[in-house]
């Protein structure tokens, strides 16, 4: 295996990099190592021109060659990459190895810049401020560009088949055992329905992402010291909402990470409705509800060559799985500080990338297996005409509106444990008190038929 360059994807030591590269991709801009290296170069260039924006600070960068300094973040490349990671762990151009990932951001742009410009850069700063600062500025698009268009492609799947199969009879089932009718359409509705509400909060929370830049320890203390006539409070308020932030204005060295907890609790919930989608479609195909669509030249078990496994949603439901775990355990840590501060949640942040690169390849399972299921409708049909006791509700139901206070009772005693067949439903019928038109009302239930407003509510 020595030869394999550790750059491989057959190399890779998670499969996010390696087996699902082509799926994950999309997170790169935003959850590699070069993006975070370009995010705090942003925030290091957008502070130094905020702080040449005070009358009290003697640095000034011309309108001419502010472009040439934005330059620095928004033409970022592999080169640059590779050069601040060179300065961090070897030492280049001059400068001897950093050990310190922000500090070498620091000795990048001073590369890049006129050396008037030096003593400016991170001026008053820890690293914190700048860390905070990137990680939201890359998690931000992350979402909204990457994983709730994700998310939309499946909502849009499920709307397609809740108006597709709106009033395809099925057989429902509670505790597991037959129950009253409902229809496809209306199922795939409710899961179109759920996961429509639980975008809206993952919407919600991203909006609300919010950083801080207070100083090593929130006080502000080492700006007020070199320039105390100046409202540091007010100019962080005004940098931080800039970048596009809402505002943290009490913190110790950290931002306390409450926005990103919430957030990676929405997220939660997202997974947590399309894991029950991820099942019920499994239990459907196995049930022959749903069909598959055979994709030419795919083998679909080693050793049984029939098979068409539903692999996409069992994908989906382990990807979804593990990214609950890791958004469960993120949101947990990221909200805890030993004292003003400690370094341990600077190894775990960089697993954030992760939790949402299992996210995404979820989404895209799930969207993937209900493309290629298709409703057996014969099956569901054929069920459905073989599980007549299922209008005992209706035929009860009906029979307590005439005034039978007995219903109930007497149709648990024709069908509770027997199989009873739609003649003998009707043979009660006949032995009934009721008006002729309330026994051709019953006579005229079916199963296929008993599915209230379902198609409706599918339709919706």
């Amino acid at each position: 295996m020595t030869d394999l360059p550790r750059s491989d994807p057959l190399a890779a030591v998670s499969p996010l990099d390696g087996r699902y590269a082509r799926y994950t991709e999309p997170l790169v801009p935003y959850a590699s190592e070069s993006a975070l290296m370009r995010a705090r170069v942003r925030v290091e260039v957008e502070y130094l021109l905020a702080l040449s924006d005070l009358d009290a600070t003697p640095v000034t960068v011309p309108a001419e060659r502010r472009d040439g300094l934005r330059d620095c973040y928004e033409s970022f490349d592999a080169d640059d990459a590779r050069l601040i990671k060179r300065l961090e762990t070897e030492g280049a151009e001059g400068y001897a190895a950093t050990n310190h990932d922000v500090k070498a951001v620091e000795y990048f742009l001073r590369i890049h810049t006129d050396e008037s410009l030096h003593p400016w850069i991170h001026f008053g700063l820890t690293s914190e401020d700048v860390n905070n600062l990137a990680h939201r500025l890359l998690v931000k698009p992350a979402v909204e560009e990457v994983l709730l268009p994700a998310l939309a492609d499946v909502r849009e799947e499920l709307t397609t088949m809740a108006h597709e199969y709106g009033d395809t009879p099925m057989l429902a089932r509670t505790h597991g055992q037959p129950a009253t009718p409902t229809t496809f359409g209306k199922e795939m509705a409710v899961y179109a329905a759920r996961l429509g509400r639980t975008m809206g909060r993952v919407r919600s929370a991203t909006a609300a992402l919010a950083g801080k830049l207070a100083g090593a320890s929130g006080t502000y203390a080492a700006h007020v010291a070199a320039y105390p006539d100046v409202d540091w409070r007010a100019f962080s308020r005004e940098f931080v909402t800039g970048l596009g932030l809402h505002h943290t204005a009490l913190t110790t060295q950290v931002n306390p990470c409450d926005d990103l907890s919430e957030l990676f609790d929405a997220l939660r919930g997202v997974n947590n409705v399309l894991l029950d989608l991820d099942r019920d479609a499994w239990l459907y195909v196995s049930d022959r509800y749903l069909g598959q669509r055979a994709v030419e030249g795919e083998t679909g078990s080693s050793t049984m060559p029939h098979k068409v496994n539903p692999i996409d949603f069992e994908n989906s439901e382990g990807n979804l799985s593990k990214a609950n775990s890791d958004l469960t355990f993120l949101a947990d840590y990221v909200t805890t500080s030993r004292l003003q501060r400690d370094l341990s949640d600077s190894t775990v942040k960089r697993n954030v990338g992760a939790a949402l690169g299992h996210c995404l390849i979820g989404y895209r399972k799930a969207e993937t297996g209900l493309g290629t299921v298709v409703p057996n409708e014969t099956v569901m049909r054929e069920e459905l005409e073989a599980t007549p006791e299922i209008i005992g509700e209706a035929v009860q139901t009906i029979l307590r509106r005439e005034g039978d206070t007995e219903a109930y009772e007497r149709v648990k005693e024709l069908t509770r444990g027997e199989r009873v067949t739609l003649a003998d439903f009707r043979a009660l019928f006949d032995d009934l008190d009721v008006d002729e038109s309330v026994r051709a009302e019953l006579r005229a239930l079916t199963p296929a038929g008993y599915t209230g407003v379902a198609a409706s509510l599918a339709g919706e």
